[in-house]
């Protein structure tokens, strides 16, 4: 055997072993960023839900409360931005700046939904309602839901961040342009909001 040969060779198997080092690497980053966009889509569906729940919420209190339009029609504007905002799940979508507008958006459908919450506690009669109270209780459970959706999300998403950041993953990151996940944050002065008493 030649002597050029073996050197050829060891070089080979180097090349080889960088390549499949770096091949396990991006596809863990693909898995783990799949994970994190798969569980967005579980936020998303859990936002949809109380999406869905609003007008017939509004429905019902319109029934009893006519005078309380100028509170339903801030509800229903409130859905309407709040399903606006549409984070594609595509290529570096969640990104600081679309989560922020969509929390915005989120937000002020919660702030419509609790004026409106609290208008009705001048109506018994709405408040004994039983197709009310099933809604009240759907909802409630939603935003249970949204929480929790939004926490996994954010664990994977954490998750994610972290490994593409670490040293020498960061390298193929960086190569094959993935960037980190945008996380859920708590809006400003949430940590004082007023808690609705039903």
């Amino acid at each position: 055997m030649k002597k050029w040969l073996i050197p050829l060779i060891v070089i080979g198997l180097i090349v080889f072993a960088v390549f499949k080092w770096g091949v396990g690497i991006n596809n863990e980053i693909i898995e783990q960023e799949g994970l994190a966009k798969a569980q967005w889509a579980n936020v998303e569906s859990s936002y949809q839900r109380r999406a869905d729940l609003i007008p017939n919420i509004v429905a019902t209190v319109k029934g009893y409360a006519d005078h309380e339009k100028e509170t339903l029609e801030a509800v229903i504007k409130a859905r309407a931005e709040a399903t606006k905002p549409e984070i594609n799940i595509g290529e570096g979508a969640i990104t600081p700046e679309n989560m922020a507008q969509f929390q915005q958006a989120q937000e002020g459908l919660s702030g419509a939904l609790s004026r409106l919450l609290v208008s009705v506690e001048r109506y018994p009669e709405l408040k004994a309602d039983r197709s009310f109270l099933e809604l009240q209780s759907q909802l409630e459970g939603t935003e249970n839901r949204i929480n929790v959706e939004r926490n996994k999300f954010n664990k994977l998403a954490g998750a994610y961040n972290i490994f593409i950041a670490k040293f020498p993953t960061s390298f193929i990151a960086n190569f094959i342009d993935k960037d980190a996940l945008a996380l859920f944050k708590s809006a400003p002065g949430s940590e004082n909001a007023t808690k609705v008493e039903f």
